[in-house]
C-alpha cells in the first residue's frame, strides 16, 4: 500500500498538481547551451550516463570519444571482468554441454521407451491368453482370472506414469542456469562495460538477426550465437557477419533451414521423406526480408525458392546443434537464378557463398541496413539524406561497419537540434540506463532480468524473426510507463532489492544524467513540497525527459 500510495503521489507530482504552501526546494540550475550535445552523444553511443561520464567527455571531446569508441578492443575493460565472472555457467561449450547433458538424458529416455515398450508387450501377451481362458472357461472363469493377472500386467499403469528422470532434470536445470546467466551478463555488460559503443551495438545486431531463445534447446548454442557470431562482427564487415549468421547452429535452429534439403527423385512406390524434410523457405524468406535486402527489396516468391534451393545441405553435425555441416547428399545441385544471377549447376556448398555474396553487395541491402541503423541513433522516421550517404559508404567500403558508424556518428544529422531526444528509450534500456545514473552496484540479476521482462521485452525471447521494435509507439503505452515510473520508485527508495543504490541526490542526477536539461512541467513537478528526496529523484528517473535518449 505505501508503494501504491507514492506512486499516486508522483503520478501528481508529474501532472503539476498538489501543491502546498510548504517551502519550496533550491530550483535547479539551468542547463549549459553545449550539454545538450554531450548528453546526446552519451545517450546514443552508451547506455545512458553514468556518474562523471559529463565532465570526460566534456574534457576529451565528442571526436575523440567517438573514435575511442569505434575501436573497443583499445579500451581496458577489466571492471567488467569482475562482474561477469560468477557466472560459470557461461562457460559451457554446446559440445560438451551435449555430451554431459543432452545425450545421458537422451539415452534415458529411449531406455523408459523400450521398458515401457517392453512392458506393454507382456501386457499384450497375458491380455490375449486371458481372452482364450476366458472363452473356454466361461464368466466364472473369467472373473477369476482377472482376479489373479500377472503381476506384470497389474504394474505396468505404474511404469508408464514416471514423468521425469534423473537426467532430464539435471539436463533442464543446467539448461536454465545457462540461459539465467546469459541474461544477467547481457545486463550486466550494458551496465558496467566502458566499451559501450560496442554494447549498444551487440544489442542492435542481435535483435536486426533476431533468434528466439525458447526455441533453442540447448542453451549454449544461444551464448556463443551472441558471444562468437554476433559480437566480434559489429565494427567488421557485414558480409563476414551474414556469413556467420548463416551458419550459427542457432539461426540453423531457429528459422529450421537445418531441415533444408533437396526433394528426393521420384521414384515409384518411393517412401515419402522424413517428417519435416525436404525444401523449407523459413531462412531463404528472413534472409532477404529482414537480414538484407528488405520487403521492397525488389525480389520475388521464385527468388525465394531458389535461395531455399541454394542453401539446401546446410545443416549440422547433429540435431544437437553442435556445430554447421554441409552435407552434400541432400544438397540441390541443379541450376539456380537469384535476382537474375544464375548460379551453376553442379556446385555444393558455393551455391549459398554466392547467394550471400550477391545480397551483402546488393545496393537494397545497403539502403535497408542504413535505414535500419539510422532509425536506431538518429529518429524513428530517419532522414532521407542521410540515409542516402550511409548507404552509399556502406557500398563503397564494401561493408565496412565500422565506416557505416563513423558516417552517422560524425553526420549533421545526428548532431542536429531535431535528433535531440527523439528516441523513446525500450525497457532494457531504460532499466540499464536508471542503474547507470544510479552508479547503482546490482546484487540481484536475475530479479533485473524479470524487471525488464515485465516492462515488455523479455530478453532473448522475441519471437518474431523481426526483433523487438525500434521506435517509440510499441513502448509508451499508459501501462508501460505507469510500470517504469513503479520502478524507479523502487529503485531509489531501496525496496528494490536486486541493485544497492548510493544516495544520490536528485540535482546530481538531473546534472548527470540530463544535463541540467529539464523541462517546465517536470520542474514544476520537482518543486512539489509533498515529495521527499527520494521521491524527486524517483521523479527525475519517471520524467520525460529520462524516458528519451
Amino acid at each position: 500500500m505505501r508503494r501504491i500510495r507514492l506512486l499516486i503521489v508522483l503520478a501528481i507530482a508529474l501532472i503539476g498538481v498538489g501543491c502546498g504552501s510548504h517551502a519550496r526546494p533550491a530550483p535547479f540550475p539551468s542547463h549549459r547551451p553545449d550539454s545538450r550535445l554531450l548528453i546526446h552523444v552519451l545517450n546514443r553511443t552508451s547506455f545512458g550516463p553514468r556518474p562523471g561520464d559529463l565532465p570526460r567527455l566534456q574534457k576529451m571531446g565528442v571526436k575523440a570519444y567517438l573514435e575511442e569508441q569505434l575501436y573497443p578492443e583499445r579500451i581496458p575493460d577489466d571492471p567488467l571482468a569482475a562482474w561477469v565472472a560468477p557466472l560459470t555457467a557461461l562457460q559451457e561449450n554446446q559440445r560438451t554441454f551435449a555430451e554431459r547433458y543432452y545425450r545421458p538424458m537422451a539415452d534415458a529416455r529411449k531406455q523408459r521407451a523400450d521398458d515401457i515398450a517392453a512392458v506393454a508387450a507382456v501386457a499384450a501377451v497375458a491380455a490375449m491368453k486371458r481372452a482364450a481362458a476366458q472363452a473356454s472357461m466361461g464368466d466364472v472363469a473369467m472373473s477369476n482370472t482377472a482376479m489373479t493377472a500377472p503381476t506384470a500386467v497389474r504394474r505396468a499403469p505404474a511404469a508408464t506414469s514416471i514423468t521425469v528422470l534423473p537426467e532430464e532434470e539435471r539436463y533442464q536445470r543446467r539448461n536454465r542456469e545457462v540461459f539465467e546467466a546469459l541474461q544477467q551478463q547481457h545486463l550486466l555488460r550494458a551496465t558496467y562495460s566502458q566499451r559501450q559503443l560496442q554494447e549498444v551495438l551487440t544489442d542492435f545486431w542481435f535483435n536486426h538477426f533476431n533468434v528466439d531463445g525458447r526455441k533453442i534447446e540447448d542453451k549454449p548454442t544461444l551464448v556463443e550465437y551472441e558471444r562468437d557470431v554476433i559480437r566480434p562482427y559489429v565494427f567488421g564487415r557485414f558480409r563476414d557477419l551474414l556469413g556467420a549468421t548463416a551458419k550459427s547452429p542457432a539461426m540453423l535452429l531457429y528459422l529450421d533451414n537445418w531441415l533444408n534439403s533437396a526433394p528426393p527423385p521420384p521414384r515409384p512406390n518411393a517412401p515419402p521423406p522424413p517428417p519435416g524434410r525436404g525444401l523449407n523457405e523459413n531462412y531463404a524468406r528472413e534472409l532477404m526480408e529482414l537480414h538484407t535486402l528488405g520487403v521492397d527489396g525488389g525480389y520475388t516468391q521464385q527468388d525465394v525458392v531458389e535461395v531455399a534451393r541454394c542453401f539446401t545441405g546446410w545443416t549440422l553435425h547433429n540435431h544437437e546443434g553442435t556445430g554447421f555441416w554441409f552435407n552434400d547428399k541432400t544438397h540441390d545441385r541443379g541450376q539456380k537464378r537469384v535476382l537474375g544471377e544464375v548460379i551453376p549447376a553442379g556446385r555444393g556448398i558455393e551455391d549459398g557463398e554466392q547467394v550471400l555474396d550477391l545480397l551483402a553487395r546488393h545496393p537494397s541491402t545497403a539502403h535497408f541496413i542504413a535505414t535500419k541503423l539510422v532509425r536506431h541513433f538518429v529518429a524513428d522516421e530517419p532522414p532521407p539524406a542521410l540515409v542516402n550517404r550511409v548507404a552509399a559508404t556502406f557500398l563503397r567500403t564494401n561493408g565496412d561497419l565500422r565506416e557505416v558508424m563513423r558516417e552517422i556518428l560524425t553526420s549533421k544529422e545526428f548532431s542536429s537540434a531535431a535528433a535531440y531526444r527523439a528516441k523513446i528509450k525500450t525497457p532494457f534500456e531504460y532499466v540499464v540506463s536508471a542503474l547507470r545514473a544510479t552508479n547503482a552496484s546490482i546484487t540481484n540479476g536475475r530479479s533485473l532480468v524479470g524487471t525488464v521482462a515485465g516492462l515488455g521485452e523479455p530478453l532473448y525471447q522475441c519471437q518474431p524473426p523481426t526483433g523487438y521494435s525500434d521506435r517509440a509507439a510499441p513502448w509508451t503505452n499508459t501501462g508501460a510507463l505507469i510500470g517504469r515510473i513503479n520502478f524507479a520508485m523502487a529503485l531509489v527508495a531501496k525496496t528494490f532489492a536486486a541493485a544497492n543504490v548510493p544516495i544520490v541526490a536528485s540535482e546530481s542526477l538531473a546534472g548527470d544524467a540530463l544535463g541540467w536539461d529539464i523541462g517546465s512541467r517536470t520542474r514544476a513537478a520537482l518543486d512539489n513540497p509533498r515529495l521527499n528526496p527520494p521521491q524527486r529523484t524517483a521523479l527525475l528517473i519517471g520524467s520525460p525527459e529520462f524516458q528519451r535518449r
